[in-house]
């Protein structure tokens, strides 16, 4: 019968792998969301600069360094949530397995449970999320448009109060398919992929470097994987109605979807691909690589008498 703390230790393990991979790459992630924004009020006709080198000078000269830290506290309660219980879900999917049939999950049990971990996730952590995109698209919109919300706390309680509380989960639908998407091409390619190297050199047991082949293409199937319904995502959750009509501009993810093929062309659902790799692999790796240190200094294996 498994202790409490190995109950729980995949779930806190998961929250901490998350907190540390994001504090990296808050700076790409935030600029990952400018170029999307951008991309989308191009697309709409206004002249405007989509180019990240453009985008970066830009943070820098009005918001300065900590412009790229924009919604920190959002991107880390997201982590909270969403990565504790997607990656604390597999995990412990995961424990179970070989606990119960001495055994690891085999490949479709790994993309049934990651997809089931990754839904689960995405609904505990979409809050977090909608705040996380408009703090970091706010300074993009005209100033008598923006928000300013204070800090992740201000954010959830005026959306609650102003917008209702439903709004929380504003772009939940693309929010899930990419979670899917994600934990599917993250925590599966990983573990199959490490579990092919460790067969294919004999050793019997993985090493640093099997550890780093694994999640490096783990990094590379997310960021193809999870860019598109990033993109629409992030389109559902920053839009405000129009001042005239007072309607939103999309209504539903299917007319942000063709709306968006239309404005940008298919290659439009990834744009930003190059940038948005530099923020999901680093990130990918650095939470899968110190998931599995925390898991093995936390968990060691037992002895056999």
């Amino acid at each position: 019968m498994p202790t409490l703390f190995e109950l729980l230790s995949p779930f806190l393990i998961g929250g901490i792998s998350g907190c540390t991979a994001t504090t990296f790459v808050q700076p790409m992630d935030t600029v990952k969301v400018r170029i999307q924004v951008r991309s989308e009020l191009k697309g709409q006709g206004q002249i405007i600069n989509v180019s990240t080198i453009e985008i970066i000078k830009d943070i820098l000269k009005t918001e300065g360094p900590l412009g790229f830290y924009k919604g920190i506290g959002a991107a880390l309660l997201r982590q909270v949530t969403y990565a504790t219980t997607r990656l604390g879900l597999y995990r412990a999917i995961d424990d179970h397995y070989k606990r119960t049939h001495g055994r690891s999950m085999i490949f479709w049990e790994r993309c049934l449970a990651s997809s089931f971990s990754g839904f689960v996730g995405s609904l505990v952590g979409n809050p977090a999320d909608l705040c996380l995109v408009r703090f970091q698209a706010d300074t993009l919109l005209p100033e008598a448009q923006r928000r300013n919300y204070k800090n992740v706390f201000d954010a959830l309680y005026r959306i609650v109060s102003e917008e209702g509380l439903v709004t929380l989960w504003r772009g939940s639908l693309p929010t899930i398919i990419r979670a899917i998407a994600m934990n599917l091409s993250m925590l599966t390619t990983y573990d199959q992929i490490k579990d092919i190297i460790v067969s294919l050199h004999g050793k019997g047991k993985e090493d640093y470097m099997d550890k780093l082949l694994s999640s490096a293409a783990a990094g590379i199937g997310c960021a193809i994987a999870s860019l598109p319904p990033d993109n629409l995502k992030t389109k559902l959750q920053r839009m405000k109605k129009d001042p005239t009509t007072g309607q939103f501009p999309y209504k539903n993810i299917g007319d942000c979807f063709l709306k968006t093929i239309k404005r940008e062309g298919v290659t439009g659902l990834w744009v930003g691909l190059p940038v948005f790799y530099t923020r999901v692999g680093p990130h990918a790796m650095i939470t899968l690589l110190v998931q599995d240190t925390l898991t093995q200094m936390w968990n060691p294996p037992k002895k056999k008498n």
